[in-house]
């Protein structure tokens, strides 16, 4: 058995390696301008952001002249959105972004930092003040931030100085009061705002205001729109691994995995030697912290101290009598692991997130504590009907052995013995030895943990064992 839990653990990882490294660029033509092409049109998440980095990861392997981001999305993290948002800004590469429909908040971070912005007629840029997950506006100091963030990024695209006689006038590439105008309704523009409304701009609306280049209907458009000649159009495409992750950290699944880890150490620690619960329970952990890690989620800390947790708690049950501090920091240590796994460590970085970061952890508690939950009524369920029931009796001695046959049971006598009081031999966690009138007997203890040399009494028999507990007289 030990060997198929080392071949599952070396087939998981081979299959990890493999489909990270499934990715291959090809041989470009160099005497071609490259346009990459990629789409982020979901909240923007720890997933986007993964994909973002990939992307331009892919790009510059390509050499690619260009990047075009096709944008749709209501918002999201805005600390997902920064981060996306620098590394547009940072960029040798000339980045593009085409608004199909909605570029709204964390959007509309995206698409300023943007070189150029193009938009598809009926899209919409702007509404970027910080919400929480009911949609309530956020305090000041959170809009605060927001608009500063907005500001930098238009300032970002420099601007024009104009000299006009004696009067020198400057010209911002992008407006930053307009983009500081879509967190603060209480901005007044001239022909743009009215106190005490947001900004969001329609396509024509951006274009007359300096935050879109054109209207566009396609990718074509915008390379015909940019002058690029003699080009080659690379768009990414979701990798398997790219699938199955998303697969697998669906909260369903994550909860599922969960019930595997600890459905598997419970069968476990029920049977001897190491078998098949602890192979499903050490896939059910790969499964789950895997690609969470991948996804920049779970950080080697969080994994650590979910295995340390998990030790504590073995050490408890098999080394340390009772169930003490080792036992109940396990229990602390494990289930902070599979929490704070969830959770993208940044958001943790900045009072502006501590909102995002409470309604996060609150989300994770509530999903692994219902899956252990579920988990143990399961196992406990599970574990009777195993042995109760007609579907897993090929694994359940029915034959009957008779004593005329020449099988001997056990010895009657321990059934006497009830009501007796003896001494504890070994420790029993919970089955152990104890001696009774100078006899040795097979024990266990009915309730918690009873020490080597503790006085005991026997208070049943059933099924072969006499049941013990500590004598108090």
């Amino acid at each position: 058995m030990k060997r198929l839990t080392l071949i599952i653990l070396i087939l998981v990882f081979a299959f990890f390696n493999a489909m990270a490294n499934s990715d291959t660029t090809g041989v470009t033509d160099t005497t071609k301008n490259i346009v990459y092409v990629f789409s982020i049109n979901e909240e923007i998440a720890p997933p986007m952001w993964r994909l973002t980095q990939k992307s331009f990861k892919e790009a510059y392997a390509l050499k690619a002249n260009y990047i075009i981001i096709k944008l749709n999305t209501y918002g999201g993290m805005v600390n997902m959105a920064d981060s996306i948002r620098t590394k547009i800004l940072e960029s040798p590469i000339p980045v593009y972004v085409f608004i199909t429909n909605n570029a709204a908040s964390a959007g509309a971070l995206i698409s300023i930092a943007a070189d150029s912005i193009y938009m598809k007629k009926g899209a919409k840029i702007g509404s970027a003040s910080v919400v929480d997950q009911s949609g309530k506006i956020m305090p000041e100091k959170y809009q605060s931030y927001m608009r500063s963030n907005m500001r930098a990024t238009a300032e970002a695209h420099g601007k024009d100085t104009i000299i006009k006689g004696n009067d020198t006038l400057v010209k911002w590439h992008r407006d930053p009061v307009i983009a500081e105008a879509m967190v603060d309704p209480s901005i007044f523009i001239e022909n743009i705002s009215d106190t005490g409304k947001i900004v969001a701009f329609t396509a024509n609306e951006a274009m007359e205001n300096g935050y879109c280049e054109a209207t566009v209907e396609s990718i074509q458009e915008i390379i015909e729109h940019a002058g690029i000649k003699n080009h080659d159009i690379y768009e990414y495409k979701p990798t398997s691994l790219d699938k199955f992750i998303g697969f697998l950290i669906n909260p369903a699944i994550q909860g599922i995995l969960i019930m595997l880890i600890v459905g598997g150490i419970y069968f476990e620690l029920q049977s001897p030697g190491i078998g098949f619960p602890l192979a499903v329970a050490i896939l059910g952990a790969i499964l789950y912290f895997a690609p969470l890690y991948l996804e920049g989620l779970a950080e080697n800390w969080e994994m650590v101290i979910f295995v340390v947790g998990l030790i504590l708690i073995i050490l408890e049950i098999f080394v340390i009598p009772g169930f003490g501090v080792a036992g109940i920091s396990g229990v602390i240590l494990a289930f902070t692991g599979l929490v704070l796994s969830m959770v993208d460590n940044i958001i943790f970085e900045f009072e502006f997130h501590s909102m995002e970061a409470i309604g996060l952890v609150l989300k994770s508690f509530m999903i692994v504590a219902i899956s252990i939950f579920i988990a143990f009524i399961l196992s406990l369920y599970v574990s009777q009907k195993v042995l109760t029931s007609n579907t897993f009796s090929w694994i359940v001695l029915n034959s009957s052995q008779k004593k005329d046959e020449g099988f001997v049971g056990v010895d009657s006598k321990q059934k006497d013995v009830i009501g007796q009081t003896g001494i504890a031999l070994t420790n029993l966690r919970p089955s152990g030895k104890v001696e009774i009138d100078d006899e040795m007997y097979d024990a266990k203890s009915e309730i918690g943990f009873i020490e080597k040399g503790q006085k005991v009494k026997v208070i049943n028999y059933s099924s072969s064992q006499i049941y013990v507990v500590k004598d108090e007289a």
